[in-house]
């Protein structure tokens, strides 16, 4: 079996893994990582994101053969010393989970979002957010904390 060497959460990880074995499986049972969901399987509802060179990816078909080389950030490598980040703390303050299961894939894409401005436009949210389902009905609070971030800068 190949040795994959990826980069998550800023250390380095070798795990043995057929390069077509798709990198949630790898993050979930091999890295022990679990915040990433397997919800579709299909790349279609989001759970699975994780930020790759800090863009959000989803990663439930996605080989992780093809990932070596890359920074990989999964929810749980998104507080720093302790200290949650400003999605993490936006979520909070607008209670924007309910059961939680989709909550990990859309933290990671607007901190994706969010990396790469301050002040993303309707068009940047609904774009960052097209490929992710919350079957709960959290979407209202989703966006309050997403406005929320917006007004913080």
């Amino acid at each position: 079996m190949p040795t994959l060497n990826l980069q998550v959460n800023g250390r380095p990880h070798r795990v043995d893994a057929e390069s077509d074995t798709p990198l949630l499986h790898v993050l979930r049972n091999q890295i022990g990582l679990t915040g990433a969901k397997l919800g579709c399987g299909l790349e279609q509802c989001g759970a699975c994101a994780v930020l790759v060179d800090g863009e959000s990816r989803l990663s439930c078909v996605a080989a992780a053969s093809d990932f070596e080389g890359k920074d990989i950030v999964t929810v749980e490598g998104l507080a720093q010393d302790g200290a949650l980040n400003k999605v993490q703390r936006a979520f909070i303050a607008e209670t924007a989970a309910q059961c939680g299961y989709c909550t990990p894939g859309m933290v990671i894409a607007v901190t994706g979002l969010f990396q790469r401005g301050p002040s993303p436009s309707d068009a940047d949210v609904q774009e960052a957010l097209a490929g992710h389902l919350c079957r709960c009905g959290s979407h209202a609070r989703i966006l309050a904390a997403i406005d929320r971030l917006r007004r913080e800068g």
